[in-house]
């Protein structure tokens, strides 16, 4: 008797969908040129938005509340990391990722970014003259707010693109395959028209 020869052996449909997907979500990070900067930038933007809002929100309660300058700053640094790190949390736990996977990706990814930009707009808000005490209710305090969160920016943008040529920073949520957060092009011009804003508001100030 002839005996039928072995058919091939066929994955499943899904596993190839799923590798090919896996495969596609896990390119390699650049490590140089324009192409690290633009992930960068991408990476920065994303960063200062939930730096922006913590930062916001802990300035406007702690003048107003009249909180020490120090206690001011305190608590918006405080609110900035919580922020920043739950924008890069939110679409991981909508991903499925346990709360124990999140937490050190979150803090790999977040933690120097938020501290320079902390360090620095915090220092600039301390700097500027009446900032502080001008209170939410005055343009000075907007314009040296929306100055100082820019510069921030602007600062902490070298800081990501050193991490993420050596794997780290935003790397390493980029190797969930998970991305999430506002559009980066709306981000960019909000910031492009809060550095005009408070340059205009500065130097009616000086003026």
């Amino acid at each position: 008797m002839l005996e039928s020869a072995p058919q091939p052996v066929e994955e499943p449909i899904e596993e190839v969908h799923m590798e090919a997907a896996t495969a596609h979500q896990h390119h390699a990070m650049p490590t140089s040129g324009r192409a690290l900067d633009g992930v960068a930038m991408s990476a920065t933007l994303h960063c200062l938005t939930g730096c922006a809002i913590g930062e916001t929100l802990g300035m406007i309660i702690g003048t107003a509340a009249g909180f020490s300058d120090l206690g001011t700053v305190a608590l918006a640094v405080a609110l900035a990391f919580l922020f920043g790190y739950g924008l890069t949390s939110l679409p991981l736990f909508r991903a499925g990722f346990t709360l124990a996977a999140i937490v050190p990706i979150a803090l790999a990814t977040d933690t120097f970014s938020i501290a320079t930009m902390e360090v620095v707009d915090n220092a600039i808000m301390l700097a500027i003259p009446g900032a502080m005490e001008a209170g939410p209710g005055s343009v000075l305090f907007w314009g040296s707010l929306s100055v100082a969160l820019v510069i921030a920016g602007v600062v902490a943008f070298p800081v990501n693109r050193w991490l993420i040529a050596r794997g780290k920073g935003h790397a390493v949520v980029h190797e969930t395959g998970v991305h999430g957060g506002p559009p980066v092009r709306v981000v960019g011009m909000v910031a492009v028209a809060a550095a005009i804003f408070g340059t205009v508001v500065l130097l009616a100030e000086v003026l």
